[in-house]
């Protein structure tokens, strides 16, 4: 892929809490709706594809969060977090046609078959790793054929339904489109079977490139192609020593108690993906920068994605080309504060990267007028354009 290629970027909506610094409560902030609301609609006014929403019983309810924005964004696409394990394919299947629906058009699902074992035991699943990938292999078959109009009889080794019908159809067709994560052998065959983009959790260039490879090469035995996606934080700054010191000031509130705490529980979990993470660094601060401008403090204490790019807007953007010439055309970001680094990405780091479907946010009427760029800055006494730094990336 080339590192022209137009890239689709999506933001975060941080249901499991927000704040200004990891592991602490200090200058932390309340995660209510207004504030979703606030990181919604910054997202769909400066330009991102799309929020994941994340699962678990750390987080609010996925589906419920992304219904209530709907109405208060207009483009903005919604990566709903869905774990096979815990409900009806049929449901699933009727609750994916209504949203995507009401919606029109914007649900993209992010399946989650993987994780927290002993958070999916508190919710009375007691599956092993294996078995959830077995388990959503007949889920997805099953929730596609519903989808796509098909009356169902199945009987499966997890999951059996006769005569099930979704009356409703999805907009997008056959269904809304499939996201998938996932570092183990048998998630890779989960997502070359099934899913439209496989996304790997932000790791060194050459780690990612070995993953894509193995996932693109059993998409192939299946006939299929999978688009491909990387998953990460962003510390963008005006300088790469301003960018450093915020990483170092994120965690600057992490004693080594929190820190052991966090990565002995990490260490319960049976994900290869969250192996990997932990690998990254070990608990140890010393080795947090795994790859240039890689940054794993995050990993420290969540779970999850747990590196971040950190530098200035330039050397980020060409960080996430780099991922982009392996093959990743989508990149999954965050940062903390969630509402201001996501101002903060868009002028530092847009500039330097073509969007895919970046659109302006005026109205129809206005939105091809030459003279028209939103946003431009403040006039400069009162009749003169602000001068441009850098020449704005185009978009396609």
């Amino acid at each position: 892929m080339s590192q022209d290629t137009p890239l689709n970027i999506f933001w975060f909506l941080p249901t499991h809490g927000d704040g200004r610094y990891l592991g602490t409560a200090h200058q932390a902030r309340a995660v209510d709706h207004n504030y979703l609301k606030q990181i919604a609609q910054a997202a769909d006014g400066l330009g991102y594809g799309g929020v994941l929403i994340p699962t678990g019983r750390s987080c609010e309810d996925s589906w419920i969060v992304a219904s209530s924005l709907i109405p208060v964004t207009r483009k903005l696409k919604f990566l709903v977090a869905l774990r096979p394990a815990t409900i009806s394919p049929t449901v699933a299947a009727r609750q994916t046609a209504t949203l995507d629906r009401l919606s029109e058009g914007r649900l993209l699902v992010n399946v989650v078959a993987g994780g927290d074992a002993s958070d999916l035991e508190a919710d009375g699943i007691f599956l092993g790793h294996d078995e959830r990938y077995e388990h959503a292999d007949e889920f997805l078959d099953v929730w596609k054929r519903l989808l796509s109009g098909e009356t169902v009889d199945y009987d499966g080794k997890y999951v059996k339904v006769k005569g099930a019908r979704q009356l409703f159809p999805p907009l997008q067709q056959p269904h809304p489109p499939l996201f998938f994560g996932g570092s183990s052998d048998r998630a890779h065959d989960t997502a070359a079977k099934h899913v439209e983009l496989y996304l790997s959790w932000g790791e060194p260039p050459e780690e990612v490139a070995r993953k894509f490879a193995d996932v693109r090469k059993r998409a192939e035995k299946e006939g299929r192609q999978v688009r491909f996606g990387v998953r990460l934080h962003v510390i963008p700054r005006e300088t790469e020593a301003e960018a450093w010191q915020a990483a170092d000031e994120l965690i600057r509130y992490l004693d080594d108690d929190t820190i052991a705490n966090a990565q002995a529980s990490l260490g319960r979990m049976d994900s290869e993906g969250q192996r990997r993470m932990r690998e990254l660094h070990g608990g140890d601060r010393s080795r947090l920068e795994v790859a240039p401008n890689l940054w794993a403090g995050v990993g420290l204490v969540r779970g999850g994605a747990g590196t971040a790019l950190v530098g200035d807007g330039k050397i980020i953007a060409e960080r996430l080309k780099e991922y982009a010439a392996l093959g990743a055309d989508t990149f999954v970001l965050s940062g903390y504060p969630h509402l201001e680094e996501a101002y903060r990405f868009a002028e530092l780091v847009f500039p330097h990267i073509k969007l895919a479907g970046a659109e302006s946010t005026l109205p129809d009427g206005l939105r091809k007028a030459p003279t028209l760029i939103s946003p431009f800055g403040e006039m400069v006494a009162n009749d003169l354009y602000p001068k441009a730094l850098y020449p704005k990336a185009s978009a396609s």
